[in-house]
């Protein structure tokens, strides 16, 4: 026997909702409760007369609805709870189709309440009722008043359901229930207090009316103004509660240039993620069901222009770029390429030989930073000999390592870019150290030279 009153109404969104177009076909399933449970005493009748009458006044509302089709499916009603529980007595009464609404009124009015209350049984089955369909909103409303009573899991199936392409978020109108009780809802979905009827009959129709009327969004990447003229970025809906991606698309600016819209479903919190480089990510977003929701993000960009002067060999074409201060790398750009980047500052280590360092780098709103690299110098060393040694930039009074020779090589050529340099070299054959030739020469943009150590 159930130790508390409770009612619930589950509302299972398809995942198919999100980019759908606004005249796709809705299909509603209603799941009703007619355990013997039902048969208690609530307010102006038993919970299953007060419950009947209500539904039979909302379904009234849906007759001439278009684009809708519902459908029906009972539990509790085949066996009764005295001959022990039947935790598999569910059924599809009222399959889909068009003007389903006088068969499941006349169904309500035929079942009587007897049975256990196999909830997650009957949500399993439930993800069958629906017809294959490419352009569906598909959704189910459950109305009970119990706690699972053949050890199932509301939120395993929920899980279960996900992986299916259906997102449950149930709406929970629970009577009498203490502050732990309503706890262990926490991971099916949105609790409501139902004190009377009247309460039960205005959740009811909000849920409703939740279902059938499209909810949309409007993703604002907000320049530095605050204005939403960023767009062609990717970005990512999560279900925070599911730690899922639920939307994966391109920020589009529609035919009047404005950012275009989405349809989301309302009964899940988000996690957003625009990949701007750096990322913008936005927590805990909710929506307004039936409404056009206006989500913005702080997302002002400028250009980053990497020019290449004259000849850089490609494995030397490469820029790593880090926010200003930071050591983790954001980007691997390309020379001769233009990429952008959120407002801010920079710090560039291009893979030249030796390595350029600019830092500080500002790019800014809507403008294009530009930095030119000088072509680098072909160097040519003449050793003769193979043998070992190394090649030094000098700065001032500091010489630092550029790159070593070839030990096996008699000559060789290095791409070096623009500077002052030190080359040391002392062939395998010597036995002695004051043997090492050193050479200084300075290298021009373009320019080739041989350096000879014979």
């Amino acid at each position: 026997m159930k130790s508390r009153i409770l009612l619930f109404v589950f509302i299972l969104f398809a995942q198919l909702v999100i980019g759908q177009s606004q005249n796709a076909m809705t299909r509603v399933l209603f799941i009703y409760d007619a355990s013997n449970s039902m048969n208690k005493e609530w307010e102006s009748g038993t919970r299953h007369s007060v419950a009947h009458n209500l539904i039979n006044s909302a379904l009234d509302s849906l007759k001439d609805k278009p684009n809708l089709q519902l459908a029906l499916r009972v539990y509790g009603h085949q066996s009764s709870y005295r001959q022990g529980q039947d935790c598999d007595d569910t059924k599809l009464e009222v399959p889909f189709g068009n003007k389903r609404v006088k068969a499941i009124q006349k169904k309500l009015k035929e079942i009587t309440p007897k049975g256990t209350t196999p909830i997650a049984r009957t949500l399993e089955k439930a993800g069958d009722d629906f017809p294959e369909c490419e352009d569906c909103r598909n959704i189910i409303i459950l109305i009970t008043d119990g706690i699972e009573e053949c050890d199932g899991d509301p939120c395993a199936v929920s899980r279960m359901l996900q992986k299916r392409g259906i997102t449950l978020k149930p709406f929970i109108i629970g009577i009498g229930m203490d502050e732990n009780f309503k706890k262990t809802f926490k991971c099916v979905g949105n609790f409501f207090d139902a004190s009377n009827e009247k309460t039960f009959d205005n959740v009811l129709n909000i849920v409703i009316s939740q279902a059938l009327n499209s909810t949309t969004a409007q993703l604002n990447l907000l320049d530095i103004y605050g204005n939403p003229t960023e767009t062609n970025v990717p970005y990512t809906f999560f279900d925070r509660f599911m730690n899922e991606d639920i939307v994966n698309y391109v920020h589009t600016m529609n035919a009047l240039g404005n950012p275009d819209t989405i349809y989301l479903d309302p009964s899940s919190t988000y996690d957003l993620t625009v990949f701007t480089t750096p990322a913008v990510t936005k927590d805990s977003i909710t929506l307004t069901p039936g409404k056009h929701n206006i989500i913005g993000v702080q997302a002002g960009q400028g250009t980053l222009e990497l020019k290449k002067s004259g000849s850089i060999s490609s494995k030397q074409a490469v820029a790593i770029v880090r926010q200003g201060g930071k050591m983790k790398t954001l980007n691997a750009q390309k020379l001769g390429t233009d990429e952008k980047y959120l407002v801010g500052t920079y710090d560039l280590e291009i893979l030249t030989l030796p390595r350029t360092y600019i830092n500080d780098v500002e790019i800014k709103q809507s403008h294009t930073t530009t930095i030119e690299i000088p072509p680098p110098g072909l160097v040519t060393i003449m050793k003769n000999l193979t043998g070992y040694g190394g090649i030094y930039k000098l700065e001032g009074n500091e010489a630092t390592w550029v790159t070593n020779l070839n030990s096996a090589a008699t000559n060789e050529s290095v791409k070096l870019q623009p500077g002052r340099y030190r080359v040391v070299f002392r062939s395998k054959s010597s036995n002695n150290s004051k043997y090492t030739r050193v050479e200084e020469f300075s290298i021009s943009p373009g320019e080739s030279r041989v350096v000879n150590l014979r």
